[in-house]
């Protein structure tokens, strides 16, 4: 049973209040709250685009499969060579085997980290099959973090169809859990059920907590937005968390203001547009939008050179 600190923790970290987390005080290394609080604390660095500090955090001579598994991440997030891609990975391997073994001394709850930061590192190192496997889709896993992840995975490759599934099968044990309702908010913004009203909703109601600060909510409310075709409201949203985050977007808030910046109003838009998309491909290159842009325009150019264009009918006296 976890204390109602370790809960509220927990929720934060759900809801992408990310800057609450790093910023919070560790409990004391005998309290059963110490490794998950650091846990949470380090994902929540490496989430904010700072992995050094979350593998600062981790103790180096650690013999916990949870606290190598997250250190293993932000290894794998800083890598900037593949090499070093390529160690974390396998160090992330190494882990997900250990943990299935019968002299494995972890608990449920480290071996489900594990499971979920391997799961993480493989899908992002475009490793799907993999990253599913090590997370247990269609397995009838009991890990809602796990299925949280699965769902996002099986939503990045367009198969929706496959994320409800997981959402449908965890239905059958998981409590009204805020993680689930956040499950079904994402497979609606990507399905566009009822009109997006339920992510919509979601949304608006978590953003309603005074005690809560998401910028990571009020992007995800700011998409749900335009697609509703709410841009100036959508803008608004998408304004606050740039403001949240320090004045700097971060790749989710800078994409989705590139796109809302295209479905404004005509005066300035392509400008503004192309400008906040430069920006993008120059700060996150690897983001979905840049890549998808680069292999639509690669093709278009390879059909074009293809193409003659046939020389002007003139007419004959």
């Amino acid at each position: 049973m976890e204390s109602p600190e370790l809960y509220h923790i927990k929720q934060q970290f759900t809801l992408g209040a990310y800057k609450s987390l790093v910023d919070l005080t560790l409990p004391d290394p005998s309290s059963p709250d110490y490794t998950p609080t650091l846990v949470y604390q380090a994902r929540a660095h490496i989430a904010l685009g700072d992995p050094a500090a979350a593998e600062a955090l981790v103790p180096a001579d650690t013999e916990n499969v949870a606290l190598k598994s997250v250190a293993g991440l932000a290894r794998f997030v800083a890598a900037d060579a593949d090499e070093a891609r390529d160690a974390a990975l396998e160090e992330l391997r190494d882990l997900s085997v250990e943990i299935e073994g019968e002299d494995a001394e972890a608990t449920p709850w480290e071996k489900g980290v594990v499971r979920v930061l391997a799961g993480t590192a493989f899908a992002r190192a475009g490793e799907i099959e993999e990253a599913l496997e090590t997370l247990g889709a269609g397995n009838d896993t009991q890990n809602l973090e796990a299925v949280a992840y699965a769902v996002q995975v099986y939503l990045s490759i367009n198969r929706p169809d496959l994320a409800r599934k997981e959402y449908e099968r965890s239905k059958r044990w998981a409590e009204d859990d805020l993680l689930l309702q956040l499950i079904e908010a994402s497979i609606g913004l990507v399905t566009g059920k009822d009109g997006y009203s339920d992510a919509h909703a979601f949304y608006t109601e978590q953003l309603a907590n005074p005690s809560l600060t998401s910028p990571h909510l009020l992007t995800a409310r700011g998409v749900a937005r335009l697609l509703r075709g709410e841009v100036s409201a959508a803008k608004s949203d998408l304004e606050e968390a740039q403001s949240q985050l320090g004045g700097k977007p971060d790749a989710e808030t800078l994409a989705a203001q590139t796109v809302a910046a295209g479905l404004g109003a005509q005066s300035h838009k392509s400008t503004d547009a192309d400008q906040l998309f430069s920006q993008l491909s120059a700060e996150f290159p690897s983001h979905p939008l840049v890549t998808d842009y680069e292999q639509k325009a690669d093709l278009f150019d390879e059909l074009a050179a293809k193409f003659t264009v046939p020389a002007l009918a003139t007419a004959s006296a």
